[in-house]
């Protein structure tokens, strides 16, 4: 039984394995023998049944069973013991070729693969990142209160917009590629645009540009689900408006304080805004940390210049997922392609520097996502006693794949924390209209 791997392309290839007659009669004949031992057939005894008969009835069916056990264990192992950094699963090669079970003494099986070349990857002091620490000035605070009015004022529907209004409506480009629902918060609007979007009536159609209409270009790419390449090509759009939502303010008093941090915890404006600005600090903090992992993440993938076999890919994954279309496959692949490419980059940092993750460590991971899930309902502090037994039904539930998010998650951590390390840093603290643009 032989086992090869040729490559015919730069990132992909065929296993090709052969197995001979004398590597599969042997586990079928004893198959055959424990057969007519077992088999109930009329006319014979059971246990009497010769064994000629089982050949004739089954023997075709055994001979498959057995080629594709002695298969399936050959490629698992090749894949598994190999240095070759396969990527999918192998695909059965299409081919016309057709098998004669009860004469043919050999068998080829072909299979398509994927596989990543080796690459460079260097972290040290040369690598340089930047980390970006936001400004929580009066201008923050202020926004952040208003939002808060905003949410515990009262909303109406008025006939004309105004410039701190929310519109809603049918957003098309001309080619006929963008046709769907969209809102538009005139606060994230840029002036130019502005004076096209007030002082307009429900069915006004605007023409927007997408690229410089917006002081935040995510404000309408995440609602198209667009990446940056298709938003990149987008041209300009037709909004058509449908409906204007527009904000009453609350008052800023005590019903106010009361409704945003429970009852009598705030007693005045000053103590108001000192509580909303340690909320926000704690919270635009945790998103430079995650913004800075994605910088981490992104330096890497860009400089290890990891050629991926996009084509094999594509075609394993629409196989291999039946709500997968090819026109979806094309939207999604280039988000795959990086986490992906983050994989392969991780597992290298793993091996190259001994990183481990002990039981402890996923054990810890899972009790932080749950008490987190709990303190948005107001109860963290009252699980505690609870914490290990949420977290052990946690990590067991999903036949495992919950544990091995967990798992996966602690030692992306345990990586960025060894890159940050090594790579040199410098910090930069910037206002937040200047951290949104980033």
């Amino acid at each position: 039984m032989d086992i090869t791997f040729d490559k015919t392309e730069k990132t992909q290839g065929v296993i090709k394995i052969s197995v001979n007659r004398a590597d599969f009669q042997p586990g079928v004949d004893q198959k055959i023998k424990e057969y007519s031992k077992t088999a109930n057939i009329k006319g014979f005894r059971q246990g009497k049944v010769p064994t000629g008969m089982i050949k004739k009835m089954y023997g075709n069916a055994l001979v498959v069973d057995e080629i594709n056990k002695l298969v399936s264990e050959k490629l698992n192992a090749y894949l598994r013991e190999g240095e070759t950094q396969f990527l999918g699963e192998p695909m059965p090669a299409e081919t016309d070729q057709e098998f004669d079970w009860e004469n043919q003494d050999s068998f080829e099986f072909r299979y398509e693969i994927g596989f990543a070349e080796p690459f460079d990857l260097k972290v040290d002091k040369k690598v340089k990142l930047e980390k970006y620490f936001i400004n929580v000035d009066d201008k923050v605070i202020d926004e952040t209160i208003e939002n808060l009015q905003r949410q515990f004022g009262e909303m109406e529907n008025p006939e004309i917009s105004t410039e701190k209004d929310t519109l809603y409506g049918q957003v098309k480009s001309k080619d006929g590629e963008i046709d769907q629902e969209i809102s538009i918060d005139l606060r994230d609007v840029e002036k130019g645009a502005l004076k096209k979007l007030v002082g307009i009536e429900n069915d006004a159609e605007v023409e927007i540009d997408p690229k410089k209409s917006f002081k935040h270009e995510n404000a309408l790419k995440n609602q198209l689900r667009l990446n940056d390449e298709e938003f990149k090509k987008l041209k300009k759009l037709t909004f058509n408006l449908k409906a204007i939502n527009h904000y009453n303010l609350a008052s800023i008093d005590q019903d106010l304080f009361d409704k945003t941090f429970g009852k009598d915890t705030i007693k005045d404006e000053a103590g108001f805004r000192d509580r909303v600005k340690e909320i926000v600090s704690q919270n635009y903090s945790a998103e430079s940390d995650k913004f800075f992992d994605h910088q981490v993440r992104e330096k890497l993938t860009e400089s290890a210049k990891i050629n991926l076999p996009d084509e094999f890919l594509k075609k394993w994954l629409i196989r291999t997922n039946d709500n997968i279309t090819p026109e979806l496959m094309e939207l999604e692949y280039e988000s795959y392609a990086k986490e992906l490419k983050w994989s392969l980059i991780r597992n290298q940092l793993v091996k190259n520097n001994d990183i481990k993750v002990e039981h402890e460590d996923v054990t810890n991971e899972a009790k932080e996502l749950i008490k987190k899930q709990f303190a948005g309902s107001g109860m963290g502090n009252q699980m505690d006693d609870q914490l290990d037994t949420f977290a052990d039904n946690y990590l067991q539930g999903e036949n495992g794949e919950n544990y091995m998010k967990v798992f996966n998650q602690v030692q992306s951590n345990k990586v960025l924390d060894h890159v940050k390390n090594e790579v040199t840093v410098k910090e930069k603290t910037v206002s937040l209209d200047e951290f949104r643009k980033l």
